[in-house]
């Protein structure tokens, strides 16, 4: 089961109130005021943890508080803080509040910690309020509340590259062969259920990741099938690759494939659509794969095609080696359009 969402119930710990408490020693008629100061609540911090990849575990314990401060005591002994409550979240997760939508939070990199919300002062006791007019001062006051909030916790998958295509238009077998990824393959449509990250390695160390989702199929972006529920997970991908079954398997018209996925992109997130693609024509081992490849070219003039096998591993070495290209070539773009924001 893969969670990408998650609505949590948070409180941060309430501060410990302040004590009121006079000294009282033998020989010390006019001890005065000892009374200890509430120990602070406990605030709720996010943790990015790079070795997580869903919200599952908000899913079914949604409910997370913090410890309360504990009370001041006599002897001017102060009370403890309060425990912070942190919660770990994979990369690329988004926190909104629930009931404004309202952005408050997005962690992207391993280790990056956010306060989410910060746990109550503690209390002062009435030692804090003694002076040389009032030297017993009977005043103390009591610990704040914690912050506390609904909020709704959104997974976007930070991957390089992200595949798109039809159901058994060969995403699944690409990623088996390029990443150390192991998603399901099988002869027919919907083997994939949920996203998947691999990781391409280069024989320069060089690292690429990829990502699997879905097949989208007509409507997609009208929330028919299953691609539709993860097509936010390619929004922060670099390069689009979209995988087409030249093969034109169950009659289908690999032309007409192209254009259904740049509707639907596009009816989903127009920025989607504009992001670098490349198209791959997979299952060119296939007797009508030449055919169709030929009525491809026609309808789409001055698009680069790279002709690939997943069963025959044809083509593989040349797209992961373009594949490599074009993310750096994204990546100048990107760099080159912060510069010029800047």
């Amino acid at each position: 089961m893969f969670i990408d969402e998650a609505r949590v119930f948070l409180r941060a710990g309430n501060g410990g109130n302040g004590c009121l408490s006079f000294r009282r020693e033998k020989y010390l008629p006019k001890g005065g005021p000892d009374g200890g100061d509430g120990g602070k609540g406990g605030d709720v911090v996010l943790l990015c943890n790079e070795n997580l990849n869903d919200l599952r575990e908000y899913k079914f314990q949604p409910h997370r508080n913090a410890r309360n401060g504990r009370p001041g005591e006599g002897r001017n002994k102060h009370g403890a803080d309060g425990d912070d409550v942190v919660l770990e979240v994979p990369p690329g997760t988004q926190v909104f509040e629930a009931e404004s939508e309202l952005l408050v939070a997005e962690l992207l990199d391993d280790g990056e910690r956010v306060v989410l919300l910060k746990g109550g002062r503690g209390g002062l006791g009435n030692n804090q309020f003694k002076n040389s007019v009032n030297q017993a001062p009977r005043k103390t006051t009591p610990g704040k509340e914690g912050a506390s909030g609904e909020y709704v916790f959104k997974l976007k998958t930070i991957a390089d590259v992200g595949l798109v295509g039809f159901p058994n238009a060969g995403k699944s077998s690409l990623t088996n062969a390029f990443t150390n990824a192991r998603p399901k393959c099988a002869p027919y449509p919907f083997t994939t259920k949920t996203p998947s990250v691999g990781v391409i390695e280069y024989d320069d160390f060089a690292r690429i990741s990829m990502a699997d989702v879905p097949g989208l199929i007509e409507g997609a972006s009208e929330n028919r099938g299953l691609g539709h529920r993860f097509l936010k997970h390619i929004e922060r991908c670099k390069l689009l690759v979209f995988i087409i079954d030249m093969a034109g398997t169950d009659n289908r018209k690999p032309a007409d494939d192209y254009a259904q996925l740049l509707v639907e992109l596009k009816n989903f997130d127009p920025a989607l659509a504009a992001k670098p693609r490349l198209v791959v024509a997979n299952k060119m081992d296939c007797e009508a794969s030449a055919k169709n490849l030929t009525a491809f070219r026609r309808k789409w003039k001055g698009v680069e095609i790279a002709k690939v096998s997943c069963l025959t591993g044809e083509g593989l070495d040349a797209l992961k080696a373009l594949v490599r290209e074009r993310v750096e070539a994204a990546e100048r773009a990107a760099d080159a359009d912060s510069e010029n924001a800047a």
